[in-house]
């Protein structure tokens, strides 16, 4: 998150810390930058912003700017600190683990939703970085300088994650993921009823152009954007207006299932940075509303899990392979509309 510093009138630059960086967009409007930061930095306030302006923290092409500078394309904005940005300042904290498995190698954790994955802006401390530094001394470094960590998902995905605790680990693991050797099964709830029985997604995933929150597919004509990305999904129930489905990942980009399933017409349900937590497919009917009003209390996060996790032991080289349940708010979402389904006969159509 932006926050208040101290003057920066005499303070050089080389002294500075970099939080944020971003290049504005060739078709970009003129656009004040307090309002452009607010599409682009998560859970900061325009107050923050402006403090931050004022005092000389934000730059656009090197220069010093105050919030109402007018954004323009290709702009090089950054927000530059006196401290290094708090996910690098790791303490540890006495987090339980869902612990699956576990051995001198390595373990197999079982994430509850809501917990994040690594410290980043706006979530400094109850990560699950802060846990296993507390749980286990002298994890190694992934590339990010991020402890023990070989993979991740999103803070309200839940589900399972492998840890590497050793140097060998680390680097055997990794390079399974990276050559797509690994497998991992995760169940989502979508909106929608998804026509095909199975199928496979490819499209680059990248930043959005406009909501750097966001992800989104480019397609062929956007040559050398985003990254390679390829979901095979597979529809498990069909339940009216929404689809419970597998998919299979054969990449690992950011929100790539929540991506590309919106791609196709079919966002997560209650996923709110992709739209999902409106009413997508539906009746007009007022006790419909309500039902999904209630699904979505139930189920206050996207409808996704990462149920399975299978991988090659980096010493052994025995293929391991982990399963865990469907945790509760998810299955209470799917029985109702188990129930929904086949009753929904009985109400009017839009």
């Amino acid at each position: 998150m932006i926050e208040n510093t101290p003057d920066l009138e005499d303070q050089n630059d080389d002294d500075l810390y970099e939080h944020y960086a971003f290049t504005a967009v060739k078709g970009q409007n003129p656009l004040r930058i307090d309002k452009y930061l607010m599409n682009f930095i998560e859970n900061a306030t325009r107050n923050k912003i402006q403090a931050a302006a004022k005092n000389g923290s934000i730059y656009v092409n090197d220069i010093p700017v105050k919030s109402n500078y007018k954004v323009k394309p290709f702009d090089e904005i950054r927000v530059l600190f006196e401290h290094p940005p708090y996910e690098y300042l790791l303490t540890p904290e006495d987090i339980p683990l869902n612990i699956v498995y576990e051995d001198d190698d390595l373990l197999v954790v079982n994430k509850e939703a809501g917990m994040v994955v690594h410290p980043g802006h706006g979530n400094y401390s109850g990560t699950l970085i802060n846990a296993l530094i507390y749980h286990f001394d002298n994890l190694p470094n992934n590339s990010s300088n991020r402890p023990g960590l070989v993979h991740r998902i999103d803070k309200d995905t839940s589900g399972l994650l492998v840890i590497a605790k050793t140097e060998a680990a680390m680097a055997n693991l990794s390079k399974q993921f990276f050559n797509k050797t690994s497998e991992r099964e995760y169940i989502a709830i979508v909106w929608g009823n998804v026509e095909e029985d199975e199928g496979t997604i490819e499209g680059n995933i990248g930043r959005h152009p406009k909501n750097r929150l966001q992800n989104t597919v480019y397609l062929d004509d956007d040559e050398g954007k985003g990254k390679p990305a390829v979901t095979h999904y597979k529809v498990i129930e069909r339940l009216g207006y929404v689809t419970l489905v597998s998919c299979k990942l054969e990449t690992g980009r950011t929100h790539q299932i929540r991506v590309h399933m919106k791609h196709i017409g079919h966002t997560l349900f209650n996923d709110a940075r992709y739209g999902g937590e409106k009413i997508l497919k539906g009746t007009t009917f007022s006790k419909y509303k309500q039902f999904v009003d209630n699904c979505f209390k139930i189920l206050p996060r996207q409808a996704l899990h990462a149920k399975t996790l299978g991988f090659e032991h980096p010493t052994t080289g025995k293929f391991m392979s982990f399963d865990s349940e469907i945790p509760q708010d998810m299955m209470e979402c799917i029985a109702k509309w188990q129930h929904y389904a086949k009753h929904k006969d009985m109400e009017p159509e839009e």
